[in-house]
């Protein structure tokens, strides 16, 4: 299977999102505290840094733990903690091979309803439940991954018109939309932070 995507915002790296199930799973999973549009472009450059243009599961499983953290951390770094995400990313893949016989897609092939794959996506290294629901979301709008109340598993991220994630971004306009609506997000809950610490002095 394979979809037009624009999440990294660069052709080659998006269209190795569109047709490789695990360079999406891996993209998500490096999706934080770097721009949307980096981490979607990590896979990409993985990919290459281990000479080819695809991902492999079992490849990146079985990769020497040092050498794969020195692989992220080549300049320009695929990520902002190259070592960390290099772990993560390996333990993902460990997962993959042993849950799933390597195969990235069959974690969302095989499930009978969105509850399900949402449980699946949870139960992935390194998916907490919103970056599941996130995930979840990207598939059903973007990916035509759409088990049977997959909406209400993905909660508010898979609302149709939102601009919340991941899964909103259809191209810069959007990324633009959802970039803005984080920073709000972020912005609020600071906000609600500090009224809390308040709260908490004067009692």
């Amino acid at each position: 299977m394979s979809v037009t995507v624009h999440l990294a915002q660069e052709a080659e790296a998006d269209a190795l999102l569109g047709r490789s199930p695990l360079a999406a799973l891996v993209g998500m999973l490096l999706d934080q505290q770097v721009p949307m549009e980096k981490a979607f472009a990590g896979p990409l450059v993985i990919a290459r840094r281990m000479g080819g243009e695809e991902l492999d599961a079992a490849a990146i499983a079985g990769y020497p733990p040092e050498a794969f953290a020195e692989l992220l951390s080549e300049k320009p770094a695929v990520h902002r903690y190259p070592a960390a995400m290099a772990k993560r990313t390996q333990q993902l893949c460990q997962y993959l091979v042993e849950h799933y016989g390597g195969d990235a897609e069959a974690v969302w092939r095989t499930a009978g309803s969105g509850a399900e794959l949402l449980a699946r996506l949870t139960a992935l290294p390194g998916f907490g439940a919103q970056k599941s629901q996130i995930f979840l979301a990207l598939l059903g709008k973007q990916f035509g991954v759409r088990p049977a109340g997959w909406r209400e598993a993905a909660g508010a991220y898979g609302e149709d018109g939102c601009h919340r994630s991941v899964a909103d971004i259809t191209g810069p306009e959007s990324l633009a939309q959802v970039r803005a609506y984080k920073q709000q997000a972020k912005a609020a809950a600071k906000k609600a932070a500090g009224s809390a610490t308040k709260t908490a002095k004067k009692s």
